[in-house]
């Protein structure tokens, strides 16, 4: 049988609940002379094993290790392919429809392209697209510009060792490759349109790589790593730093000048309303206490009404002429109980 002209290779571990969507984009690309290879990196999630399974789709088959990291997992797919270009897609994310046949062309039209990247839109927690314009040196020297799901040339991949750093288990094993490609001779291109599709989501390893020193320890890394090509540019690579700066500068300088066009007179106006409710308040609460004060001093004094009233009715009770009629009103009640209850006319 020929083989595939693309190996798409698909790392999961634990991620089954979104494989299907990016499974699915694979199969509904436009170019079909493809094979899809997923490499279960030693998955424990009920969800994911359940679905792994049994699983089965057209031209997809399943490899199965221990979990060893995304770069070991991404070398067993491609140790396991035979197509002349490789796509590693991430188990989360997805593809556009002409991913495949956009990059295919432009490999085929230049031999001399050792990989072919694009722009990409997140999706999920937040909705932004990214734009990289250059993956030559000094600029993939200075962040990685070119996506981990590009197509590069298997031969590239073999001629500059074989694979990923699987050391690099926390992240940036593809720009470790791709830095090592171009300073090695191999040349990429970034097509200007988005044909990729990234999940941001909690729990990422691009969320968790910016927290604490995370990015900043394997900018380290890669740094001695590739520290010959790294003395080579720190001039291009301080100038575009500089320039990121002055970017960033104006940036804060335009923000300024926004909250002090529009944010500022709107707080200002925030916080008189808020003083006019708060004298409101104030003013209510005076009304309220003195209200509250009258009626303690009314229920005072009817208190000592009653008092006084109860000691009246003790003194009547105790006086003389109550004494003297009390056989009367007894006879009287005795009457009417007597009498029984008494019957209208």
């Amino acid at each position: 049988m020929t083989a595939p002209k693309v190996s798409v290779i698909i790392p999961c571990y634990n991620l089954g609940r979104y494989l299907d969507e990016a499974v699915e984009s694979v199969l509904a690309q436009s170019f079909q002379d493809f094979e899809i290879v997923i490499v279960d990196d030693g998955s424990t999630d009920p969800e994911t094993c359940r679905l792994l399974a049994d699983y089965r789709r057209p031209r997809t088959r399943i490899l199965r290790s221990e979990n060893r990291g995304l770069p070991a997992a991404k070398n067993l797919g491609v140790a396991h392919t035979t197509g002349p270009y490789i796509c590693a897609l991430d188990a989360d994310d997805r593809a556009d429809p002409k991913l495949l046949e956009r990059s295919v062309a432009a490999l085929d039209e230049d031999p001399s392209l050792a990989f072919v990247s694009h722009w990409l839109r997140t999706f999920g927690d937040e909705t932004k697209d990214w734009t990289p314009a250059s993956c030559d040196l000094p600029a993939l020297l200075d962040m990685n510009t070119v996506n981990g799901a590009a197509l590069v040339r298997r031969s590239a991949i073999e001629a500059v060792g074989g694979g990923f750093d699987e050391t690099m288990r926390d992240g940036c094993e593809d720009w470790d490759l791709w830095i090592t490609l171009v300073e090695r001779g191999f040349r990429g291109r970034i097509l200007p349109e988005v044909l990729y599709y990234y999940r941001r989501r909690a729990g990422s390893m691009s969320k968790l790589m910016v927290q604490g020193d995370g990015h900043l320890r394997l900018y380290r890394f890669l740094a001695q790593k590739h520290a010959d090509t790294y003395r080579e540019h720190v001039s291009a690579l301080l100038v575009r730093r500089e320039a990121d700066i002055c970017n960033l500068r104006r940036h804060v300088h335009d923000l300024e000048l926004e909250y002090h066009r529009w944010m500022a007179p709107e707080i200002a106006k925030q916080r008189d309303d808020a003083a006019v409710r708060e004298r409101k308040i104030a003013r209510d609460r005076t009304h309220l206490e003195a209200a509250l004060e009258v009626a303690r001093t009314r229920a005072v004094e009817l208190d000592a009404a009653l008092d006084h009233a109860r000691s009246e009715g003790d003194a009547l009770r105790q006086s003389m002429s109550w004494r003297i009629t009390a056989p009367l009103r007894a006879v009287y009640e005795r009457l009417l109980s007597l009498k029984g209850p008494r019957r209208e006319p």
